[in-house]
């Protein structure tokens, strides 16, 4: 009893170790990746501003960067589908930018989904860098995501 004893407490011991120390090819570089925060939603002379904060973290500069959006109604269903084009986004770096889109009540959007990246062009960018890295979040009551 005692060697199993022994055995089961140095087995146990070799379990937490393993747990605690992550092994080198576990450890990886952090993602790029392309924040975007649907941070307002307000309306306009033209209809509903919204206002959003993106951050690149892709690691290089997009010279270009536009999405085409869907805004769903109430019901779910889509009522506009539309291109916001974010221009340039240097690497690193916050930029807030304000939509107007004419003609849409901020009341009855439910939902923001980001259908495809239409533009996502930068020295050493990959096209589909814009979509693979993309994070969305939203400080508003509407629903956005990719």
């Amino acid at each position: 009893m005692t060697s199993m004893a022994t055995s089961l407490r140095l087995l146990t011991s070799a379990l937490a170790m393993s747990l605690t120390a992550a092994p080198a090819w576990a450890q990886s570089a952090p993602v790029p990746q392309l924040s975007l925060e649907l941070n307002a939603a307000q309306p306009s002379d033209k209809g509903c501003r919204l206002t959003f904060m993106v951050n690149n973290g892709l690691g290089a500069d997009l010279s270009k960067a536009a999405f085409e959006i869907a805004l769903f109604n109430g019901a779910g269903v889509v009522d506009r589908l539309t291109v916001l084009d974010f221009k340039d986004l240097p690497a690193g770096k916050t930029k807030v930018t304000r939509f107007d889109l004419a003609g849409t009540d901020c009341a009855k959007v439910s939902r923001v989904l980001i259908n495809s990246a239409t533009e996502c062009a930068g020295a050493g960018v990959e096209p589909a860098a814009c979509m693979h890295g993309l994070k969305t979040s939203t400080r508003t009551g509407i629903a956005f995501a990719v």
